[in-house]
């Protein structure tokens, strides 16, 4: 097609413009011909999808670990917690770092009714008034509880594992998790064709998880310990076996062994999160993760008591 250098030379020109900056208003005349103004309305076209990609979904850590867990996920109209087992104080500093406030939340995604998750949904649905996802089992276990305070039970939205719904622009799809408790699920959310897979919380995978998280762009997975730790640590022996039981948590190397098999294409991203403090190191996490996971795939871990970045999903 580019049979002259003056061609070449124009589309040379019309590449390094940098649509969306004060050089878009140089003359059209500098680049000539019919393909040349095509080609400049094609640079306009991708340069404004580009733009409108940074709206798209994004993902960010509120707090991450045993003592306390709260995610945010959304876009530009809708904006959702996933847990809130920290303070409602803390969460609204939290969503602060994300430009967000309580009072744009418009539900949260409870995984399942242990403390570490579920702290902060009392005061937060109290005063801003936020509908509660979660399964039956979750929302009946939260109704018994005395240390939430009232909770209007017209805020809480039964939800079925397996079965997908619109919360706002995104899809929400949970699935059935293995923890000692209720009816617990973790969930994946898509819009636009992307997507977030998320499972934490749970003494092993098999292949139905595998199934609901293939294809994530991005993924939050647990990595809770390392296995040497836990052992030799002081934490009682009951205590250990329920971490290391069938209905307790990821150690780092399973972690990593769940990454591998999902790792795709598509995958560009992970987070690691619910980090146990006793039992784990950060840099232990991630070199345990990053020895088996190709360096294409980036890699970090949730900080515990402060939020994290805001990544685009």
């Amino acid at each position: 097609m580019f049979e002259n250098d003056e061609n070449v030379d124009n589309k040379i020109f019309i590449k390094n413009i940098e649509i969306g900056s004060e050089e878009k208003s140089l003359p059209f005349e500098s680049a000539q011909g019919p393909f040349c103004l095509l080609f400049f309305k094609f640079r306009i076209i991708i340069g404004s999808g580009l733009r409108e990609r940074k709206m798209n979904m994004k993902f960010g850590t509120i707090a991450s670990g045993s003592s306390g867990n709260c995610l945010y996920a959304g876009n530009k109209d809708t904006h959702i917690l996933i847990d809130a087992g920290i303070s409602c104080k803390r969460i609204c500093e939290g969503l602060k770092d994300f430009e967000v406030e309580g009072k744009d939340i418009q539900g949260i995604l409870l995984t399942h009714e242990h403390t570490d998750h579920i702290a902060g949904i009392g005061v937060l649905s109290r005063k801003f008034h936020i509908p509660i996802y979660a399964t039956e089992g979750t929302l009946r276990q939260i109704s018994e509880m005395g240390n939430l305070g009232k909770i209007d039970r017209e805020l809480f939205q039964p939800i079925e594992a397996g079965r997908e719904f619109k919360l706002g622009s995104l899809s929400v799809e949970s699935f059935s998790i293995s923890h000692d408790a209720a009816e617990p699920v973790s969930y994946v959310l898509r819009e636009d064709g992307r997507k977030l897979g998320m499972v934490t919380d749970l003494g092993y995978y098999d292949e139905s998880i595998v199934e609901r998280l293939k294809d994530s762009n991005f993924l939050y997975v647990e990595a809770n310990h390392d296995i040497h730790m836990l052992q030799a640590g002081p934490y009682p022996y009951y205590l250990k076996r329920r971490i290391l039981g069938d209905k307790g948590h990821l150690c780092n190397e399973m972690a990593a062994q769940l990454i591998t098999e999902l790792a795709c294409q598509q995958l560009e991203r992970v987070t690691l999160g619910h980090l146990s403090k006793e039992n784990n190191y950060p840099d232990l996490a991630l070199a345990t993760v990053r020895n088996e996971v190709e360096d294409s795939i980036g890699v970090q871990v949730a900080p515990r008591e402060c939020s994290g970045p805001l990544l685009d999903v």
